[in-house]
This record gives C-alpha cells, structure tokens and sequence, in this order.
C-alpha cells in the first residue's frame, strides 16, 4: 500500500502542477478473475510487498517466511527464531522497511516465551534477528499483530489487550494500544502525543488492520467483543473507549468508529486502501469488505465481496502492481479449511 501511495501522491502532485484534478481513485482489482498464489500454508497472517514485487508472508504456526511468486512455488525464506504458537498467538504481523533497497530489513511481530515482541532481520542474512521492542503482555487470544510502516517512515503496531481490558485504559500498558516508534524501535522525535511514549492512540481491544490513505491519515480494523466490530480512524492521543464501550458511545470522553459491523458479520483481521477505498478482512464474516471513504476521515456505506468463496479472510494487501492480495485463516482452528487451504489469492487490477 505504501509504495502505491507514493505514487498516487506523485501523479495527484503533478495534475495539480499542471491545472488539473487529481485522481479520484485507483482502479478496482478484478474479483472474477482470481489467480492462487499460494495453498497449502499453515495460517499464513503478515504479508507485505518486496521491491520486485513478491511477497513476503509470515505463518503462523510454523514461524516460517515465505516468498511467493505468482506461477512460482512458495520459498521458505526464513524461520524465526523463539516463536511460540499458541491459540492466536504466534509469528503474526510482517513489514518490509521503506528503505529495503538500502537496508535490507524485514520486520515481525511473533509471540516468545514470556512476551509478544518485533524483531527484524536482512533478507541476506534471515538468522541474525534482532529486537527491537519487548515486553508486550501475550495471551491466547487478543495479541493484536499488525504492523506497517507509515508514509512517514515509522513503524506502527497494533497490540491487543492480551485478555486483560483493563490495559487497554492504562497509559503505563503498551496492550490495547496503537504504537508508533522508529525503525529501530524507539520513541520518534515528534508525532507522539504522550512525551517518552510509544503509544499513538489508546482503548483499543484487538488492532489487526492498519492502512494510510492518500492524505496520511490512519485507519484500523478492530475485532470487538460479543457485538461490535469497527473501524476507527485514529487521532495522536485519542482514546477508542475498549473496555467502557463497544462500538458507537456518543461520549465525549471517547473517539467513535467511523464503520461498525455486528461481530456475525466481520471480525476484521487485515485492512489496506487503494485510492478510495478501505478494504478490510472478515475473518467470521467471511468476506471481504469494500468500504468507501470520503476524503475527510469518514466512510460511506461498506459492500460486502467475496461472501463466503474462501471462508476466513485474514489479510488482504495491495500489490507495487495495483494488484490485490488476500490470505485465507481456515486452518486457525476456527475455520472449514478445503483441501488447498490455506491459501494466498491474487486479484489483478482492472
């Protein structure tokens, strides 16, 4: 997504140079005509874009890195070293660094013996890992997982509540919380609203998606509890409400999500937007949401895609080509895996 946006930012800089409109949107992936990356993986759950345009994609279970090629078999890069796989923890989130042509860096977020943490390693030399941030609460469910990097350079996290909802409200707590740090995982010079801090944003129950839309701002995908999931775009400083409210509160103590859905209908995972729209993973629901935005940090009404064609939907990724990715997670033990699962699907551009 991020590569996408640099080159939509430079085409809407040039219309404007040059007296006319910017692009309204980018072109929508063709859904009717699918091509399998990829089947047979074991929960396959971070995936992010190399320079040539493969993908890299992270396992659950199996702490492997894979690179897939369309029409080629997948590659086991690496394997991280200290995963521990349980429940909904494990090797989950992966990043490629926006220098990766200098550095060489790709980042994951995995689930060690005591603590949910992020490490990176050069594709070059996969068994020199090194940390950059520990301590985050683990759990068997709620470790959130996400990470991306933003269009402006630094590396943000999404990290669950790790089942306790009360870190969610706790300033002290890096769970249930947005963090934002640099590539080497400290507190940036500027942009964070608490001094000394990681945390961008905080009340959150479980991030799983991130994405940036032309204009910078961020949006997350959340899974909710018993009744609402949402999407909320996030303001430096705001609090979400997770654990005092779920979904809409109308309180002014509280930033309201932009999109909720009954918990049936999505349990979001992944999310990334192309031109003007936010797509985000259903995992319960099953689906894939279309979700248009309006320029101004809001959202009109989410079409449902994809409704039941490839069971649990965990990541969905925009390609450097305008392409379309997504990942299935019916082998994450809650779903009805087919004999191909799980599975890495492209949708190309129209």
């Amino acid at each position: 997504m991020r590569r996408k946006l640099a080159v939509w930012t430079a085409l809407a800089a040039l219309s404007i140079t040059l007296g006319g409109a910017a692009p309204a949107s980018a072109a929508e992936p063709d859904f009717g005509a699918p091509e399998v990356v990829a089947t047979n993986l074991t929960v396959p759950w971070g995936l992010d874009f190399l320079p040539d345009g493969s993908a890299l994609v992270a396992e659950r279970n199996s702490a492997r890195v894979l690179q897939l090629r369309p029409g080629s078999a997948p590659a086991v890069v690496a394997t991280i070293a200290g995963v521990r796989p349980n429940g909904e923890a494990g090797l989950l989130g992966l990043a490629i660094s926006p220098t990766f042509a200098d550095d060489g860096y790709v980042y994951v977020y995995f689930t060690a013996a005591n603590d949910n943490r992020i490490a990176r390693f050069r594709l070059d030399a996969p068994t020199q890992q090194e940390v950059i941030l520990t301590g985050l609460a683990k759990a068997s469910i709620h470790d959130g997982g996400r990470i991306a990097f933003g269009p402006d350079g630094m590396l943000y996290a999404g990290v669950g509540d790790a089942s306790n909802t009360a870190n969610s409200q706790n300033p002290d707590s890096l769970n249930g919380k947005v963090l934002r740090m640099t590539p080497e995982g400290g507190v940036p010079e500027t942009g964070n609203p608490f001094p000394g801090s990681l945390v961008y944003s905080l009340g959150h129950r479980n991030v799983q998606g991130l994405a940036w839309d032309a204009e910078g701002r961020l949006y997350v995908a959340e899974l909710g509890q018993n009744t609402w999931d949402e999407v909320n775009q996030i303001v430096p400083g705001d609090n979400y409400g997770w654990p005092t409210v779920e979904g809409r509160a109308n309180d002014p103590r509280f930033h309201d999500p932009i999109v909720t859905w009954t918990t049936a209908e999505a349990s979001p995972s992944g999310a990334t937007i192309d031109g003007d729209t936010l797509y985000v993973a259903a995992l319960r629901g099953t689906r894939l949401w279309s979700v248009p935005l309006d320029g101004a940090g809001g959202a009109g009404t989410p079409v449902a895609l994809l409704q039941g064609q490839y069971g649990r939907i965990r990541t969905v990724e925009t390609a450097p080509d305008g392409s379309l990715w997504i990942a299935t997670s019916n082998r994450d033990g809650r779903g009805s895996p087919v004999a191909t699962d799980d599975r890495v699907v492209r949708f190309p551009a129209l």
